[in-house]
């Protein structure tokens, strides 16, 4: 034994240890090694401050801090924060104001606040600087820090409506909620992926023998280990919606950062080491990176696969799906229409940048039937369609794969693929052994997918009184390397664009493209984000070529309560108008634009913008969920159910639903939730569906549970089941009897009967959600600065299940439309190469960043949603960017028609037009 070896020592959370770290070891790695869990890992950079933990009282970012440094030091993590069971104060007041979503950041906010002094808390865009979060907006983790109290008492059978905590939130604040890797497996090897120099080759060769001889290493899989089974990484309840274009191993790459091999090691460092030492020879192939491009005949093709077996459109053109409608004679529309407005817009790459990256573990382990079974444990939004995929793609009984959802830490969409699951399966087949692997925050933006990058061109006419004539749009969306989700996103883009207005004539035709690009996938708005900002800043510029205020333009063409929804696509059947608030919506941008605003700072542009969206409650074609809840011996109840939790809140909503429907308090619910084992199905927690179909097989589950509590209860009081009542801990009949839960528990189980009961929903009929975003912003013209003075949302959701929870979520959705308005930005080079591999070249929104939105919430209740309700997820993302582009152009004279709108790009075009009304010399 060496002197480095020994006198190393290490209090951590009043524990010692004295391991001596690995040369190089990152203090996060080291922490989550001994079990301390509440160190997330967020970024790989310190940028992101989910790592943070204090090293003798003062916090630092663990995954920059040397391990070796903290020898004869005192380190505490969130878990060492609570004493004596009691919690710290700052973890205390993010549960009373319910600071967090999907928490995944929350340890690190909690060891940042608890440092901080007062003259800190006085100036929090700078203490909180080196914190992110993707979910909440940062208006709940300011008030948490301002003391401020939003949960309310439970009151038993009243529970929707209320602001109720989120069941997790004791654990998410004490760093016990147990997120993908929060485990320890026992035996577990750890997968690095080699990927793709190249935009496009053929793997002409590949030598893994001496990736083989790095010591450590198990195995090193290529194309010519995998299945030579196509499919594809969407994830949807019917699976032909999407391409089968993509084979695990391919000897064909068709992006740079696509997957050519798979190394397993007994670690990280060895696995990565293999990948090195792999040598593989390609043969470069042409390339296309523009999607108009790819169109035009002679372009590269990027896969020559059957159009009917691989369900794409038309292969050899690159296009893997289109949609082409008209309605009426829209040449005549326009001819009719006094003033016509065309314009053509560009959106760009966006990452999901979720806290928590892609990744997964599997294992084998025994099922109750005594046979062996994989075990997949994946953060994903999808579980049951994960292993469904799973099983189709390798052969397996679905009774044989479990697939397992811990707390997922933000999606946003990213997740609803099999990017990782698949892969790490293949590896545990193969060696019978534990996996993991665990995307980089690199790995993010060049290996998962991003928003798709769409060209969009509105043409729009109307009469001089506002009517619109004609509506016409030609929609372009790059979905990259492979057609995960094109078809769809492209599809719904062009419905509710068009169908919240009413026009006699309307005409789309929509290009899903394939280019040899990172892949593009499912994000939050589903496209329909990128055709709003267009159709919304058209319309803009439409009111104000006929000279009429914006509002009202849109106030005389928006569709009406009892008005079918026609898109050039068709009309969809099961789509209804279940409840109106889009009137509501309207009504209370109008307060807001005459109330007054901050003052803008002197010789800055001022101006007000807004826009509105109409977004689907759920996806067409059906949407599955299954719940059942069971009356459990101590008189309290079990939901089980399919649905993900990923900070949108279905897992409180769900409890209270139950609550009111068992008339008993949200406390007395536990739910067991994404895990294949739990329910019959699930399609999974995408598309707004969380609560509108989820929720509504919850509440059938607990209805049909009450009616056969009163019933069994009847039986046993020897009284008819219409005089019972259903109470909290009991059930009571006339003449004062009461016959306790627990006690009619023991009564079912001697009568060899389990009180418990099945809900199901399909997921049609579908409603519809509104929107509307205002802005009102100020401009320095000499910097091309836009600083936000007021901010105003209005949500259509329907009976607001939860209103603190629900605000949190259009606070959320407009804080991340923000990033991606203003400055998100995935860039490529001209080799198709992503340069942007961390959050610092990223920049997402911090805290200074994003404005407080007052969110009003429309009096509306829904015909088809659970108690009213509506979807409130995806929604608030779609008006924000028009709404922002129509103030700056209010501002500033200036219609921008590509985002992101970045502060150099408005600065550019202020500089430009100043340069061209300037008198040239001697005139």
């Amino acid at each position: 034994m060496t002197d480095e070896d020994t006198g190393f020592e290490i209090h951590v959370n009043e524990q010692r240890f004295d391991t001596r770290p690995r040369p190089g070891q990152c203090l996060r790695t080291y922490l989550r090694e001994r079990g301390w869990f509440g160190v997330k890992k967020g970024c790989d950079a310190g940028d992101c401050g989910a790592c943070t933990v204090h090293v003798d009282g003062e916090p630092v970012h663990s995954c920059l801090y040397p391990a070796v440094r903290a020898g004869g030091r005192a380190v505490t993590t969130v878990e060492g924060l609570s004493r004596d069971g009691e919690l710290h104060p700052v973890q205390q007041k993010f549960l009373d104001a319910q600071g967090f979503q999907c928490g995944f950041c929350t340890a690190g906010f909690l060891m940042t606040s608890a440092a901080l002094d007062e003259d800190q808390l006085a100036d929090l865009p700078r203490a909180l600087k080196g914190n992110l979060c993707r979910c909440t907006g940062y208006r709940a983790i300011e008030d948490a820090l301002r003391g401020v109290k939003h949960v309310e008492a439970p009151d038993a059978g009243a529970e929707v409506g209320r602001n109720l905590p989120a069941p997790a939130g004791p654990k998410v604040v004490t760093g016990t909620a147990r997120y993908t890797f929060d485990i320890d497996v026992p035996g577990l090897l750890h997968m690095k992926l080699l990927r793709s120099p190249h935009a496009h080759a053929r793997i002409t060769a590949i030598d893994t023998t001496a990736a083989l001889r790095v010591p450590g290493v198990h195995a090193v899989f290529t194309h010519h280990d995998a299945p030579d089974r196509l499919y594809s990484t969407a994830r949807h309840e019917h699976p032909e919606e999407d391409p089968d274009d993509t084979r695990l191993l391919d000897d064909t790459v068709r992006y740079v950062g696509q997957r050519v091999a798979a190394v397993v090691a007994d670690s990280e460092a060895a696995a990565e080491e293999g990948c090195r030492r792999i040598e593989v020879v390609y043969e470069v192939l042409p390339a296309v990176l523009d999607p108009e491009e790819a169109m035009r005949p002679g372009a590269p093709v990027v896969h020559r696969k059957d159009a009917g077996v691989a369900r794409i459109a038309r292969p050899m053109n690159n296009v893997v799906g289109e949609v082409h409608g008209e309605i009426g004679d829209v040449a005549a529309g326009f001819a009719a229409a006094d003033v016509v407005y065309e314009e053509t817009f560009r959106t760009q790459r966006v990452q999901h940048a979720s806290l928590e990256t892609h990744g997964a573990v599997a294992w084998f382990e025994q099922g109750d039937d005594g046979e062996e079974r994989l075990t997949v444990r994946s953060s994903t939004q999808t579980p049951f369609l994960t292993r469904r995929a799973l099983c189709a793609l390798f052969g397996l009984p679905e009774e044989r794969v479990r697939v397992v959802a811990g707390r997922v830490g933000g999606g946003f969409g990213g997740k609803q693929e099999m990017l990782v699951e698949d892969i790490v399966a293949f590896a545990v087949l193969r060696l019978r052994r534990p996996v993991k692997l665990e995307y980089t925050r690199a790995e993010q933006f060049y290996g998962a997918t991003t928003r798709h990058p769409f060209l969009i061109t509105v043409r729009l006419g109307a009469r001089r009184d506002g009517v619109l004539t004609a509506m016409q749009l030609r929609v372009v969306s790059n979905t990259g390397a492979y057609g995960n989700h094109g078809p769809a996103v492209m599809f719904h883009a062009c419905g509710e664009s068009l169908s919240v207005y009413r026009c006699p004539y309307k005409k789309a035709d929509g290009f899903a493209v394939y280019t040899h690009t990172v892949p593009a996938g499912a994000f939050r708005g589903y496209g329909l984000g990128q055709v709003t900002f267009a159709m919304e800043s058209a319309l803009d510029e439409l009111a104000r070529r006929i000279g009429i205020d914006p509002l009202v333009l849109r106030q005389k063409n928006i569709i009406g309560p009892d008005e079918p929804m026609v898109t050039p696509g068709g009309e969809e059947e099961d789509l209804h108008i279940a409840s109106y608030g889009l009137d509501q919506c309207l009504d209370i941008v109008r307060t807001a634009r005459a109330e007054p605003a901050a003052e803008a700072p002197a010789g800055w542009l001022v101006g007000e913008g807004a826009a509105l969206a109409m977004i689907a409650t759920g996806p067409p074609g059906g949407h599955i969920a299954d719940a059942r809840v069971t009356l459990r011996a101590d008189g309290t109840y079990d939901l089980a159910v399919g649905t993900a939790e990923f900070g949108n809140g279905t897992t409180t909503v769900h409890s209270q639903i139950a609550a009111g429907e068992l008339r008993t308090t949200s406390d007395r619910i536990t739910i067991r939730q994404s895990d294949t084992d739990v329910v019959r199905h699930d399609t999974g927690a995408f598309a707004s569906t969380g609560v509108v179909v989820a929720g509504k097989a919850s509440l059938r589950a607990c209805q049909a549970l009450a009616a056969s509590i009163l019933d069994f209860a009847a039986g046993q009081l020897g009284v008819a089941p219409g005089t019972c009542v259903l109470t909290g801990e009991a059930v009571t009949a006339p003449g004062g009897r009461r016959l306790p839960l627990k006690e009619l528990h023991a009564a079912a189980r001697a009568a060899g009967r389990e009180l418990a009961a099945d809900g199901h929903f399909g997921g049609t009929p579908r409603s519809v959600a509104f929107n509307a975003q205002w802005f009102r912003v100020a401009v320095d013209p000499g910097s091309g600065e836009i600083r936000i003075l007021r901010s105003v949302h209005a949500a259509d959701a329907g009976k607001v299940m939860n209103p603190m929870q629900c605000r949190g979520q259009v606070e959320g959705g407009v804080a991340q439309a923000l990033g991606a308005t203003l400055f998100e930005n995935v860039r490529l080079d001209d080799t198709g190469r992503v340069t942007t591999v961390a959050f610092r070249q990223y920049r997402l929104p911090a805290y200074a960043d994003v404005p407080r939105t007052e969110v009003h919430f429309m009096e509306t209740a829904d015909a088809i949603g659970p108690l009213g309700a509506k979807s409130m997820s995806e929604s608030p993302f779609n008006p924000v960017a028009p709404a922002l582009a129509n103030a700056i152009r209010d501002a500033t004279g200036l219609r921008f028609t590509e985002l992101p709108l970045s502060r150099d790009r408005i600065w550019l075009a202020l500089d430009q037009r100043t340069r061209t009304e300037e008198p040239r010399s001697g005139a």
